[in-house]
């Protein structure tokens, strides 16, 4: 039996963060209170997708969620789709709301779509469905006349955080020394749930200490929480290890500090959090939508600051596989440089999708990302030796502290040296200089032979005859997209073979995933 949900109390004021989009939602709410625009010849939408990150948000009417949709007789399916808007049309005006609808719209069924059909536009019906994943809808689901308007649901920017904290923080006991504005800044790239997330595990902290309210101290908790992962102290670590972790953890640390590019560290603990041993945290000054060439060279040198650590202070027969992650990390945004973001010197403007088969690659495309990591690693090495003294420092602090902030470590290293950028290298075989000195000042790099050489500026020019005429060009965002220009269309024996086998898995697992390769 379909039945309406019954009245809430949630309105749209209290919905924060995505102006744009609610905005959208009101005008659909104003057709069905306002039948009037019709005198225009308007139709009504019949169906809204909305879209977005997880935990982004949706609010049911005519709730049903898309897995309902499923079952392993034929038939049903459609049935309970037809039994839906039966339903619905008794009690016009309404909406139907379908969360998930990606668990069956992704198939092709046109069977369980034809519901949506038996809707006339000015019905006062309205079909609203919600995804997290829009691109493996079934496209005959999504076209006009079925969905007629996307609205999609961004995670919120700075000023978007700040509105829903202070939505969250009014249900509980806020101390004085909170700043929302402090905390929003440090949580780019969090969602809606996750910002009430937060705001709940501080409020718990709180009322498990004792206090009468949740204070900055808290908040601060439960970012690093949620961001970090939950604290193990109780993991029995030997000293060795903790040796290990203290210099892998500030060898990160330090290459972040020294590299030109790249996020300002926010804390570094050597404590247990989640399944990591120790996390370095870095947030951006401020949210970003996409990242330039430098900021990526410079993501790759901080990649490789573990491992770089490992073999400056331990040597090379130590190195473990603790920076795995990172090295798959460095391995998948050096090949996108080469083969999706148009970054390469040799492949130039191409777009390939090559995704993580590495066999799929051509020679040229292998090279050029072998010549970005080495690159990188050396970045990483040449900083931690030229700051040896600053790395040891870092990690006598964090054995003896466990914890450090961002503003600790600075002060910490302020104290051993005036703190300078030192030049590095853009190619570990001909040496060019990509770099600024920390007074701006070009600092020339000479070959192994004593030739200079000079710095080239990185460019490509194309024309392009046979594009499309521009339509219309803008920065105003749309949907996921800052900016848009539209064109107009044109027309021995086997009894070892279980050793064996861990034995490949391990050789394998050493040179593909944990970096042990010299070739």
């Amino acid at each position: 039996v379909v039945e309406p949900t019954k009245m809430t109390d949630t309105k749209f004021s209290f919905v924060q963060g995505v102006d744009e989009s609610k905005a959208e939602l009101e005008e659909i709410v104003q057709y069905l209170r306002d039948p009037e625009f019709t005198s225009l010849g308007a139709k009504l939408p019949k169906g809204v997708l909305l879209s977005g990150a997880p935990g982004t948000a949706g609010v049911p009417f005519f709730f049903k969620s898309g897995s309902e949709f499923e079952e392993q007789w034929v038939g049903v399916g459609g049935r309970r789709v037809r039994d839906l808007f039966s339903a619905s049309k008794k009690c016009s005006p309404c909406i139907i709301f379908i969360d998930e609808i990606d668990s069956f719209g992704g198939q092709r069924n046109p069977r369980d779509y034809k519901g949506a059909n038996g809707v006339q536009q000015n019905d006062g019906i309205i079909l609203i469905a919600a995804t997290n994943f829009p691109e493996c809808l079934d496209k005959a689901l999504v076209r006009p006349g079925r969905f007629d308007q996307n609205v999609v649901l961004p995670n919120p920017d700075v000023e978007g955080r700040r509105h829903i904290m202070e939505s969250h923080m009014s249900k509980v006991h806020k101390g004085q020394d909170v700043d929302l504005s402090i905390i929003a800044k440090g949580t780019p790239g969090f969602s809606g749930a996750d910002l009430a997330n937060m705001v709940n595990i501080a409020a718990l902290r709180a009322a498990k200490d004792g206090a009468n309210a949740v204070s900055m101290t808290d908040l601060e908790y439960a970012m690093d929480k949620i961001i970090m992962g939950s604290e193990r102290k109780s993991a029995v670590i030997s000293d060795e290890t903790r040796k290990l972790i203290a210099f892998r953890e500030g060898g990160y640390a330090l290459v972040a500090i020294h590299t030109d590019g790249d996020h300002p560290v926010h804390k570094a603990t050597i404590v247990p959090r989640g399944l990591s041993p120790g996390v370095v945290a870095q947030f951006p000054d401020k949210d970003k939508t996409s990242a330039s060439r430098k900021q990526m060279l410079a993501r790759l040198d901080v990649c490789m600051g573990r491992r770089a650590a490992e073999e400056v202070i331990f040597g090379e027969n130590e190195v473990t596989s603790a920076a795995s992650s990172d090295l798959q990390e460095a391995t998948s945004l050096a090949r996108e440089m080469v083969t999706k973001y148009g970054m390469s010197k040799v492949v130039g403007l191409v777009a390939g999708n090559y995704d993580d088969n590495w066999r799929g690659m051509d020679t040229e495309t292998k090279k050029e990302v072998r010549e970005l990591w080495d690159r990188a690693y050396n970045n990483a090495k040449t900083i931690l030796t030229t700051h040896s003294n600053e790395l040891h420092a870092l990690a006598n602090a964090l054995l003896e502290k466990e914890t450090l902030t961002g503003s600790q470590i600075n002060a910490l290293l302020e104290k051993k040296q005036r703190r300078f950028k030192q030049p590095v290298l853009d190619n570990p075989k001909l040496g060019k200089e990509v770099r600024s000195g920390y007074q701006g000042k070009k600092w020339a790099i000479f070959h192994p032979a004593n030739s200079k050489i000079k710095w080239d500026p990185w460019r490509l020019v194309y024309d392009i005859p046979l594009a499309h005429p521009v339509h219309k060009a803008t920065i105003v965002p749309r949907e996921m997209s800052l900016g848009m220009t539209s064109s107009g269309k044109n027309d021995v024996t086997s009894g070892a073979s279980s050793d064996l086998q861990q034995a490949t898995s391990l050789a394998r697992a050493t040179v593909t995933k944990y970096g042990m390769s010299k070739q």
